[in-house]
């Protein structure tokens, strides 16, 4: 006997992504070639799955343990997520939930899967920085192979805490929902993105020195972006002003502003909450909004502009693994501080650079590279400390996207 097929039903599910159609039922098409007396043209393809790992036996003394440093990694970088109620599929806060996962997170951890960060370390220092350490993969990777050891429970650090309601540093000014109703999110199946445009009802200019966007439903919202749409269109200093104000992705907390610095809400402006939802299995509901801190005029020093270098000529040829698009913004008509960066591509996007072209300098400074773009996890880049950009600078973009 031969096998004459081995691998998936059909293209519909990949690492990371689930495609709104089936183009290709590979196992119907096998089935039909050998009742044709054909050979099977693709005998095999890849079936992607959580990983099947082997009972391992437990290392008692090993010294790398659950209640001693994995328990702590996780705490610190993984449970933002991974836990009763939030996004995550599986919860990663007590040794019973976690140790059946062992094999399945040592391979996203190898595959650069999880926790979720994509920038290249070689460049900047990020706030929300969620990458693991070489020496911090390397404890996950022994724990897994001694058999993820529990070790002694009474090393267990406390349990990490979480707000349930706003993380603001005060009651917020205002609270706009993203609708009168709740917006009900099927069982399964792809849900598009969602648009659901809001009228604050602002008669005059606002500042804002705090925004955060919460989810109603963290279980089945993946992000949320909040946009303003001014009621006309508007430009500063030769700079092209977007509209963002605030976003959730799991894991983000909301940041304050340095002192003195806010942003910007034209009278007259309504705010567009774009939500991605990921159907959990069972029929769910959503109320997201987002809370807004007011600041006085005479309090603001400096104003939070957000800008974007864009190409609107974008033309991907077909099959095109590697195509490469360049955008560059106005000069910088005074000085300004540089507070964190958002590159935006869609499922074809494979990597993002930003440059800053300043004058005076020979060489461009790269501020941030994106070398493995996931459309999946829509990452703002929150810089360490505010960097300074002089008078003239541009910023300068290239992007690839693989077709």
């Amino acid at each position: 006997r031969k096998i004459q097929y081995h691998g998936r039903i059909d293209d519909q599910y990949g690492v990371g992504y689930i495609r709104e159609n089936v183009t290709r039922e590979d196992l119907a098409i096998a089935l039909d070639e050998l009742l044709a007396g054909k050979a099977v043209s693709e005998p095999q393809t890849e079936a992607v799955g959580c990983f099947i790992g082997r009972v391992r036996e437990v290392k008692t003394d090993g010294k790398v343990t659950w209640s001693n440093q994995i328990s702590r990694l996780f705490q610190k970088r993984c449970v933002e997520c991974h836990r009763e109620g939030d996004i995550a599929p599986f919860s990663l806060t007590n040794y019973e939930e976690v140790a059946g996962w062992g094999e399945t997170i040592a391979e996203v951890i190898e595959d650069n899967r999880m926790p979720p960060w994509h920038a290249n370390p070689k460049y900047g220092h990020f706030a929300n920085d969620r990458h693991l350490s070489d020496e911090e993969k390397q404890l996950v990777y022994q724990w897994v192979a001694d058999g993820t050891p529990e070790g002694d429970p009474k090393d267990l650090p406390k349990p990490r805490t979480f707000p349930t309601g706003w993380q603001l540093p005060q009651k917020p000014d205002l609270v706009i929902n993203m609708r009168d109703e709740s917006f009900q999110v099927p069982a399964e199946g792809t849900v598009r993105y969602q648009y659901f445009r809001v009228d604050p009802g602002f008669t005059e200019d606002k500042w804002i020195t705090m925004a955060e966007v919460q989810p109603g439903n963290r279980a089945v919202v993946h992000h949320i972006l909040v946009i303003v749409r001014p009621p006309q269109g508007f430009r500063r200093g030769g700079l092209e002003r977007s509209e963002w104000l605030a976003g959730y992705v799991p894991g983000l907390r909301a940041k304050q502003y340095p002192e003195g610095y806010a942003k910007l809400i034209p009278a007259g402006s309504q705010l567009i909450f774009q939500v991605h939802y990921t159907p959990n299995g069972s029929p769910q509901e959503d109320l997201s909004r987002v809370g807004l801190i007011f600041a006085k005029p005479d309090e603001v020093k400096k104003a939070i502009v957000t800008t974007k270098a864009a190409n609107g000529k974008l033309a991907i040829p077909p099959h095109d693994a590697n195509h490469k698009v360049e955008a560059t913004t106005g000069s910088l008509p005074v000085d300004v501080e540089l507070l964190g960066m958002m590159p935006h591509m869609h499922l074809r996007g494979k990597s993002f650079l930003y440059e800053a072209l300043t004058p005076g300098q020979e060489n461009p400074e790269t501020l941030l590279d994106v070398p493995a773009y996931d459309f999946n996890w829509q990452t703002g880049y929150l810089l360490e400390e505010p960097m300074t950009l002089p008078a003239g600078t541009r910023i300068h973009c290239v992007a690839h996207f693989d077709n």
